[in-house]
């Protein structure tokens, strides 16, 4: 009789036991932060390894936060050198002076703006190797070495394609929140340059080269004047071409733009230095209301024409444009 009536009362107890723990267990449930308890349930999500970008050239795979990054296009260069991202190799030719520090012997030197040093880079064992413009010939050959991508610009949206390619940077080394600054920082002095831009009269941009004289117009690659800060064209059939259309000093005392740019592509490649004021210095250009008016702008030859793109380039040449129109 005894263990007939000890047995129900163990399993009572045990069953007892079980309850408590059980209320237990809820109570710690929810006595958790809602917080705690949510990450407990759900693992944080990885970082993507790797990365498809959509280039000028298709498609590249490339690994998130690269860190040998090889680059032949120095506006890329001036967007990776304000994100704080440090390149392994450049071209060290034709540094801007902005970029000096890159000439060091802490960087790679991989060839030219136009011509790699495929041993150079195939040494340098590149994660990304960034090509542009002057470059882009070689990107067939340099994709079979590493991951490439192709981040030429544009000119029939100019603007446009260099947000896009800093926006593609900042995807890759994961500084999107920098550019997205960078980008609101740029449109406010674009639409402040459009705002003085549509009192100002008309403008040409022309290039000088070894006393020849080019111009450009809406659509160039000098078209960021007008397409994009709304300088009104004293033209709109100029030639598109890579370095304009040639034009004679009659042309422009013909079109009398009230504004001229100048881009002294000899300044910019270091052959000489003040060369366009010297081709400029005559008779013809004289009569010009530009120049009695004071509005010969001598524009950034580097920053037009050897970078003449990147996001921080960019917004230095709206700067430029900004105060001429200024003064």
């Amino acid at each position: 009789m005894p263990r007939t009536r000890l047995a129900p009362s163990l399993a009572a107890l045990a069953a007892g036991a079980l309850l408590l723990s059980g209320c237990s267990g809820t109570a710690a449930a929810e006595d958790q932060p809602e917080s705690a308890a949510a990450e407990s349930a759900a693992p944080a999500e990885a970082a993507p390894a790797e990365i498809v970008v959509t280039h000028a050239q298709g498609e590249t795979t490339v690994p998130a936060n690269p860190e040998r990054v090889l680059t032949f296009d120095f506006a890329a260069l001036t967007t990776l050198d304000a994100l704080d991202v440090d390149v392994w190799g450049l071209p060290k030719e034709n540094l801007p002076g902005t970029l000096e520090e890159y000439s060091s012997d802490e960087y790679e030197n991989i060839g030219t703006l136009f011509e790699p040093d495929y041993e150079a880079v195939q040494a340098a064992e590149p994660d990304l190797i960034i090509v542009a413009g002057r470059s882009a010939a070689a990107y067939p050959e340099l994709s079979t070495i590493a991951p490439t991508i192709d981040l030429s610009n544009d000119a029939a949206d100019f603007r446009t394609s260099v947000v896009e390619n800093a926006e593609i940077l900042g995807q890759i080394f994961d500084r999107e929140d920098e550019v997205d600054e960078m980008v609101a920082a740029l449109d406010d002095s674009v639409a402040d340059v459009q705002d003085v831009a549509a009192d100002a009269g008309t403008g040409l941009i022309i290039m000088t080269n070894a006393g020849e004289v080019s111009a450009f117009g809406p659509g160039s690659r000098f078209g960021f004047l007008h397409d994009d800060l709304g300088i009104t064209p004293a033209i709109e059939d100029v030639e598109a071409a890579t370095h304009g259309e040639a034009v004679s000093f009659e042309f422009l005392l013909e079109t009398d733009p009230d504004w001229l740019f100048v881009v002294d592509r000899d300044a910019a490649t270091g052959e000489s230095t003040d060369a366009a004021k010297a081709v400029l210095d005559n008779d013809i250009v004289k009569q010009m209301t530009a120049y009695q008016d004071d509005h010969i702008v001598y524009v950034d030859p580097v920053a037009w024409y050897i970078v003449n793109g990147g996001l921080t380039n960019l917004q230095a040449m709206t700067d430029e444009v900004s105060s001429a129109l200024a003064e």
